[in-house]
C-alpha cells in the first residue's frame, strides 16, 4: 500500500528529527543521530511527531471525510490543530511563522487560498504536508498549487509542491527507475509546464543534479528540496537517507520528513526499520488513517 509506505516514511523521518531540530551540523557530525531519541529540543518523548505530520494527516482526514478536496474544510482542520491540538499527540508545538500567520488570519467564510505570498514566505511549510496529493491519480497542478496556497501562496512554494508531487507520482507508478531518473522525469514536466516562469531559475541545481556547492538543512523551501534530493541520491536505503537528512542539522524534522516520504515510497514500508515504527506514538491511528485514505483515493471523484 503506497499510502502507508509514504506517510509512515514521512512520520518516522519527522519523529527522528524532532529531538535535534536547530542543532548545528558540526555538532551532529560529532554526535550523530542513529535512531529515535528522547527529549532534546522540545523535551518530548521518543516517537513524537511535529507539525509536519499533524498537517499531513489533517489534510488526509479532510479528504476522507469530505470525499473530495474542500479547501475551506482543510483550512478548518488546520485551525483545529492550531487552536485545539487536534492531530497532535498532546500539545501543538513547532509551528512555522508563515503557517501561523496564515492560520491566524483566516476566518471561516473568506477565500481559504489566502496564505502568505511574499518573497519571505518561502519556507518549507507547505512542502512538508503536500505528499497526500501524490496518491490521487487525477489531481491537477492547479489543485496542488491551491493546497500550498492555504498557507504558502508564493509561486516558488507552489512550484516546489508540484515538483515534489510529480517525483512521488513517478515513484508510485514506476518502480524500475532510479531516484535520479524519477527526479529528471518530474523536472522535465515542471520545466515544460512553467516554461514562462522566472521562478524556474531557483530550481536549477535540482534540474541539473548539481550539488557541488553543498546542501543545507535550512527551512527555506529550495534549500530543503535540494537537501532532500541530495540525501536520496547519495544513499541506497530508507534508513541511511533519513539519517543523512537529520544529520544535516537545522530544520531536521522537516527535511527528514520530506525525505522520508519519498524514501518510504521508493523503498517500501518493509524497509523502514521496525524498531523506529514501533516507537512512534499513536502509530496504529496513523496506519488506520492510511488505510482509509487509500480507499478514499481510489474513490476520489
Amino acid at each position: 500500500m503506497k499510502v502507508k509506505d509514504g506517510i509512515i516514511g514521512l512520520v518516522v523521518g519527522d519523529a527522528l528529527g524532532v529531538p535535534v531540530e536547530f542543532y548545528r551540523r558540526e555538532d551532529l557530525e560529532k554526535n550523530p543521530v542513529t535512531g529515535m531519541k528522547s527529549y532534546g529540543t522540545y523535551n518530548k518523548p521518543a516517537g513524537t511527531w511535529s507539525d509536519d505530520t499533524s498537517l499531513t494527516i489533517a489534510t488526509m482526514a479532510s479528504i476522507i471525510n469530505k470525499k473530495c478536496i474542500d479547501y475551506s474544510d482543510i483550512m478548518e482542520e488546520f485551525i483545529e490543530w492550531r487552536k485545539n491540538n487536534k492531530y497532535s499527540q498532546e500539545e501543538t508545538f513547532d509551528i512555522g511563522i508563515t503557517t501561523r500567520n496564515a492560520l491566524d488570519s483566516y476566518t471561516p467564510g473568506i477565500n481559504p487560498l489566502c496564505g502568505m505570498g511574499g518573497e519571505g514566505d518561502n519556507g518549507n511549510g507547505s512542502l512538508m504536508r503536500i505528499l497526500p496529493l501524490a496518491f490521487i491519480g487525477n489531481i491537477d497542478y492547479e489543485t496542488i498549487e491551491n493546497i500550498s496556497s492555504l498557507t504558502h501562496r508564493h509561486e516558488r512554494s507552489r512550484i516546489a509542491c508540484v515538483l515534489y508531487v510529480e517525483i512521488a507520482r513517478s515513484m508510485i507508478s514506476n518502480s524500475n527507475l532510479t531516484i535520479n531518473e524519477h527526479v529528471k522525469n518530474a523536472s522535465a514536466k515542471i520545466i515544460e509546464y512553467y516554461k514562462d516562469s522566472e521562478e524556474l531559475s531557483n530550481f536549477k541545481r535540482i534540474f541539473d543534479d548539481d550539488y557541488s556547492k553543498g546542501v543545507s538543512g535550512k527551512g527555506y523551501v529550495i534549500s530543503t528540496f535540494e537537501a532532500v534530493i541530495y540525501c536520496l541520491e547519495n544513499t541506497n536505503n530508507y534508513k541511511d537517507a533519513v539519517l543523512k537528512a537529520v544529520n544535516l542539522g537545522d530544520d531536521t524534522d522537516t527535511v527528514a520528513a520530506i525525505c522520508g516520504g519519498l524514501a518510504g515510497i521508493y523503498y517500501g514500508f518493509d524497509e523502514i526499520p521496525i524498531e523506529w515504527i514501533s516507537e512512534i506514538r499513536q502509530i496504529e491511528t496513523i496506519i488506520d488513517l492510511c488505510e482509509k485514505y487509500e480507499v478514499a483515493c481510489d474513490e476520489y471523484l
